[in-house]
């Protein structure tokens, strides 16, 4: 009997120890999930892509205001340290109306981040890069490559 008993307590103790050993490793991963500094009523992916927009405030406004006003012709845009525009157009977009819309795109930048050179990267929807655009601000010249 005292054989049976002590049998009934070694198993007793792993099975605490088993029970305690999976609850704090369960308790750990949802809390390693859940970041420190979420906000509520906040979705990742709009803080995502709130930052992959513009690298700064005035970078992302910019970008916002390129997409809103596109009328169907950008499909994303990014603005990297005030001085890079990267858009990717849609479909609808002609192959011979990107440059024409590269250039207005470099007027607008140029007006919201002036004395500065600029580059504009026009991507595909594919995001495959199709033309790159550089304002230089000493000659007030935009070169296409």
């Amino acid at each position: 009997m005292a054989v049976f008993q002590q049998f009934r307590k070694i198993l007793t103790t792993f099975a605490l120890i088993l029970v305690l050993t999976t609850t704090v490793a369960c308790s750990a991963g949802v809390q390693a999930k859940q970041p420190p500094n979420a906000l509520p009523g906040v979705s990742h992916t709009q803080e995502y892509a709130q930052l992959e927009r513009g690298s700064t405030t005035a970078g992302q406004s910019f970008g916002d205001w390129v997409v809103q006003t596109g009328q169907g012709l950008v499909k994303d845009a990014y603005v990297r340290d005030n001085n890079k525009l990267g858009v990717v157009i849609t479909p609808q977009v002609r192959p011979n109306e990107v440059r024409s819309l590269a250039k207005s795109l470099t007027q607008g930048f140029h007006k919201n981040f002036p004395n500065q050179d600029l580059t504009i990267l026009m991507y595909a929807p594919d995001k495959q890069l199709i033309l790159t655009a550089k304002y230089d601000v000493q000659t007030n010249q935009i070169e296409y490559k």
